[in-house]
């Protein structure tokens, strides 16, 4: 991409806040459930997203707005998708329990796997390429090597179901969000995992009673956000023994009902997410204040990213299958 040349290999400028619409792209028939950009910088104008009409899409969402290539693999809504660290491949996971790792070029599957649960949250390890972590409805988390196509480890929580899963810097520890909230206890709403040993840290993290639908990092503080159902995210250590920072909570936006994503602008002076009103919230990451809002959509906004190089694009996604960029 022309635009994204300038910006390569240069430092990352302070991150402004869009202003104005540039692309409105609507090819999908259901709601968009994630999208990510390409991790590679030289490719970082593609955009991958996943969505309820069992595809996966990928876009040319900085110079033309249009889609380069959409996915069929698979034969229900597709709830997770995730580029591969080279940017070559697109690894996703569905409500019809399979995994594809599909070659964007050929749209072949390079590993396909099947699960006894419904998927809704993939992630990859940061420093080993060939392995991810997947889970969904099921009390089981579980590591996969894409290179042997076999499950690795079993990490097993008293839960129902897992809501999103985040590594901590190096891979050596992970958390997964759940639905357990009981009566008595929010325990295990966050637990802290060993990834090679499988064993839990920690399941005392978040003592509120609101399952959390997304977590995110701080790009260069050792800290992660909680997108919360009650309506705010909650800021912790990512050191242990990963300690709520009850001074901060960034409130204002609406999450029930859907899994609203959260993330930091990559200078990470910025947090921004969606809102079940169709707005996206743009909050001062030290001050926890509303800088700004969007009124992006009419539907459910369920996540707003930055883009990794051009320091005020923005793509926003929502529940009538829009996508959405902004400079």
């Amino acid at each position: 991409s022309e635009l994204i040349k300038p910006y390569l290999g240069s430092k990352y400028k302070v991150t402004e806040i869009p202003k104005s619409l540039i692309f409105y792209m609507s090819k999908h028939s259901g709601p968009v459930n994630e999208i990510q950009w390409c991790p590679v910088q030289e490719q970082s104008h593609m955009l991958l997203s996943a969505s309820m009409d069992k595809t996966v899409k990928v876009w040319d969402a900085v110079d033309t707005g249009c889609c380069l290539k959409t996915y069929s693999c698979h034969s229900c809504a597709v709830r997770a998708a995730r580029w591969s660290s080279c940017g070559r491949r697109i690894l996703s996971g569905g409500f019809d329990s399979t995994l594809h790792l599909t070659d964007i070029e050929t749209g072949k599957q390079i590993f396909s796997g099947k699960t006894e649960f419904r998927i809704s949250a993939l992630k990859f390890h940061p420093t080993e390429s060939n392995v991810f972590i997947c889970g969904g409805f099921s009390p089981e988390v579980k590591a996969w090597d894409i290179r042997t196509s076999k499950v690795l480890r079993v990490y097993k929580a008293a839960v129902q179901q897992t809501l999103d899963i985040l590594f901590l810097p190096e891979g050596r520890e992970f958390l997964t969000s759940t639905d357990a909230v009981s009566r008595d206890s929010a325990d295990r709403t966050i637990i802290a995992w060993d990834f090679q040993s499988a064993a839990k840290i920690s399941n005392q993290i978040f003592h509120e009673r609101y399952t959390c639908p997304s977590l995110t990092l701080h790009p260069k503080e050792s800290v992660f956000v909680a997108q919360t159902n009650g309506n705010y995210m909650a800021l912790f250590s990512a050191q242990r023994p990963y300690r709520i920072n009850k001074k901060k909570r960034y409130e204002g936006h609406k999450v029930e009902g859907f899994a609203v994503g959260c993330e930091f602008s990559p200078d990470g002076t910025l947090l921004v997410t969606g809102s079940s009103d169709g707005k996206v919230f743009f909050y001062n990451y030290h001050t926890s204040r509303i800088i700004r809002t969007l009124s992006a959509h009419k539907e459910a906004c369920v996540s707003a990213i930055f883009h990794p190089v051009l320091p005020s694009l923005l793509a926003t996604c929502d529940w009538a299958g829009e996508i959405k960029i902004w400079q």
